[in-house]
């Protein structure tokens, strides 16, 4: 008899829970990874695994499988990978992309009734019981699960499922339902029409490995004139390419090489009064000789451009170009789409402000204009001509001034017909708009690194980037100093501090870079006390340089690189970890391969003025090693080689030779006797 307010069973199904099947008794929760409840794709290159885990239950004690389904591009069948429980109903699967573009996955599990017949009747077999019926329900599995199978198995498991029921009277039936070889042979047919599914379909975005491991070279092309005071061209940047390739770059970036505008022109220094011969900053782009998709008159022509592309690539460089979407007051656009431009009350246009600072040279775009959808387009189409002329990596100026919704949409668009297009965020700002950014569709995203100088503020900073779930859709790219940023370490540091920056850009960051030749030249001279701009910055002024200067550190950055290149370990940043050490002026950290094949430890002195010492204490598990035997630390940097045991070794590291070892770790016997 129903008690009051009760509704029956059957009542309650159809109007509660029309859109579930009741017989579905498994719970998913808490997938990972999964960005903003499903809202943006995380990040892999191809190659790469993505390692899921979720939480799946159900009620009673019954068995359960469960696995991960994933779909390639527009496939409509998914392929499934199993999943392994590991404690407290955590599920692990994984599966492998292998193409550029995009996935999608989810996971799903279901009461496996083989599984849970075969716990219980080896449960009964152990207590002595009677198990006839329990054999012929097990034949009865066996042989539905031959009706899903293909091919042989399907012959295979019916010759099962017979055997097992002739001999369900005999002792014979016992061993032949416990058979090795017969519960893998099902896993392979399950039965899954009851499965619960988890209610999303989570995204990919799969890259080509240069989105997770690159090393690049900025430089200013009319600078790379043979001849002081004169400007420089694309072909005299082809003269300055052997010098890039040999310190082992693979992209080569491009400050902007559009024609730059002469109304309110700044001169040397940012003075808000140009000279006859200033030449401006490259981000003030347009003039008459044209805007975004147009050459400056004076580094040469599309051709040359193509030249430059063709002569890169025989060097092993890739060329990236800077895409700043703003326009000097002489640019076509403000002819041509005022509308585009944010006016005042007198009718002029606004120039860009970044209180106190003034950039009377720039206009910045009104994305709110009622001509949105014009703007975007034609944006868009700057992308696409650059793309044209074949480039398929570009740093973009500040996209943290223009709204999101662009960003996802351009970058959506473009990947969507180039999939191996990357995209480079330079946004120094709030943490939350960076990783926005990140989210919505940028391959890479500068950081907070030129000024990450502590060991604590390293720590800190780069655990956070690599060990939560920030990793999967924020690729760090590590830049110790760019022509807009001369942090006060390499100011007051001397060489040295180069020196320093440089190894822990390159050994945090399998992404990174450096402004150069002003980088291995240790140019560190600042425009006044406490400002981090350059004197006589190169992005108002050409400069000459004599690139084989006394002092110049262009064989340490080719050793670093060459060291990047030959070890897989610092080709990622998913097994950073850090080691302690006791002293605090001294970092420790390790990256390894994921089989510990390949082991890197690097140890830096932060101090660039003083010789520190100290004790490093390894997490040797981690790192594949045995503490009660020796094992051999080769210093990649300095060719040297230390006999090291246990969690404790020694160090000592002098700024002004070396001020780090990045050593290659091994088991000392697997150098054999030469050792």
């Amino acid at each position: 008899m129903e008690g009051p307010g009760l509704a029956p069973a059957e009542s309650f199904r159809l109007t509660e829970q029309p859109q579930k099947d009741a017989r579905r008794r498994v719970a998913i929760e808490r997938v990972s990874p999964e960005i903003d409840g499903g809202g943006f794709a995380i990040k892999r290159v191809v190659g790469e695994s993505v390692v899921v885990e979720a939480d799946i239950f159900a009620d009673g004690h019954d068995q359960l499988a469960c696995r991960v389904l994933y779909w390639q591009g527009t496939e409509r069948e998914p392929q499934s990978s199993p999943m392994t429980p590991l404690v407290n109903d955590r599920w692990r699967g994984e599966f492998r992309v292998s193409t550029i573009g995009t996935y999608r996955y989810t996971v799903e599990g279901w009461t496996d009734r083989f599984k849970t017949w075969r716990d219980d009747l080896s449960k009964r077999i152990t207590a002595g019981q009677d198990v006839q019926i329990e054999l012929l329900i097990g034949a009865d599995l066996i042989a539905d699960a031959a009706k899903r199978a293909a091919g042989g198995d399907s012959e295979l498991l019916r010759e099962w499922a017979r055997r097992l029921h002739d001999s369900a009277e005999k002792e014979s039936g016992k061993s032949i339902a416990l058979e090795e070889e017969l519960l893998p042979a099902m896993a392979r047919y399950p039965d899954p029409k009851l499965a619960s599914r988890y209610e999303k379909k989570l995204n990919v975005t799969v890259d080509r490995l240069k989105a997770r491991f690159s090393s690049w070279y900025e430089f200013f092309p009319r600078s790379c004139s043979s001849e002081a005071g004169r400007h420089g061209t694309l072909r005299d940047c082809e003269a300055c390419l052997p010098y890039i390739a040999s310190m082992g770059f693979d992209v080569v970036y491009l400050t902007p090489i559009h024609p730059i505008g002469s109304t309110y022109r700044k001169g040397k220094n940012n003075s808000a009064v140009a000279e006859r011969d200033d030449v401006g900053s490259p981000w003030a782009i347009g003039s008459a000789e044209g805007g975004h998709k147009s050459i400056h008159p004076q580094l040469g022509n599309l051709q040359d451009f193509r030249r430059f592309f063709s002569k890169a690539e025989e060097h092993g460089l890739e060329v990236a170009l800077d895409i700043a979407f703003q326009c000097s007051p002489d640019h076509p656009y403000t002819r041509e789409h005022p509308e585009w431009f944010w006016k005042r009350p007198d009718g002029t246009i606004q120039y860009a402000e970044n209180p106190p600072k003034k950039y009377q040279d720039i206009y910045p775009l009104n994305f709110e204009t009622p001509d949105t959808l014009e703007l975007w387009d034609e944006l868009k189409s700057v992308f696409q001509f650059w793309i044209d002329q074949g480039v398929h990596i570009f740093r973009v100026d500040n996209p943290h001034t223009k709204p999101f919704p662009f960003w996802e949409w351009v970058i959506g668009e473009i990947k969507g017909q180039h999939p191996d297009v990357i995209f480079l965020a330079e946004a120094f700002t709030r943490p939350h708009v960076m990783l926005r950014l990140a989210k919505i569709g940028f391959s890479q995203s500068y950081t907070y690194f030129a000024w990450r100088n502590t060991r604590q503020e390293l720590t800190e900073y780069f655990t956070e980037l690599t060990q939560t779930d920030i990793r999967e859709y924020f690729r760090a790219s590590l830049w110790p100093a760019t022509p807009d940023i001369l942090p006060q370490f390499l100011q007051v540091g001397g060489r040295a501090a180069f020196m320093i920056r440089l190894v822990l850009a390159g050994m945090l960051g399998a992404n990174y870079g450096i402004y150069g030749p002003a980088f291995e030249l240790s140019e560190n001279a600042a425009l006044e006390p406490g400002s981090e701009e350059f004197l006589y910055s190169e992005k108002y002024e050409i400069k000459h340089r004599d690139l084989n200067a006394e002092g110049s550190l262009r064989d340490f950055v080719a050793r670093v690189n060459r060291i990047r290149k030959d070890n897989p370990a610092l080709q990622s940043d998913r097994r950073l970890r850090f080691h302690d050490t006791d002293n605090p002026q001294i970092l420790c950290f390790s990256k390894s391969t994921d089989d510990l094949s390949n082991v890197i430890v690097v140890v830096v002195n932060l101090d660039s003025f003083h010789t520190q010492s100290g004790w490093v204490h390894l997490d040797l598990s981690s790192l594949g090693l045995d503490a009660d035997n020796p094992f051999q630390a080769h210093d990649l940097l300095s060719d040297g080689r230390f006999l090291w045991r246990g969690v404790r070794n020694y160090v000592e590291l002098a700024p002004g030779s070396l001020p780090a070892h990045v050593l290659c770790v091994r088991p000392a016997d697997s150098y054999g006797a030469g050792f």
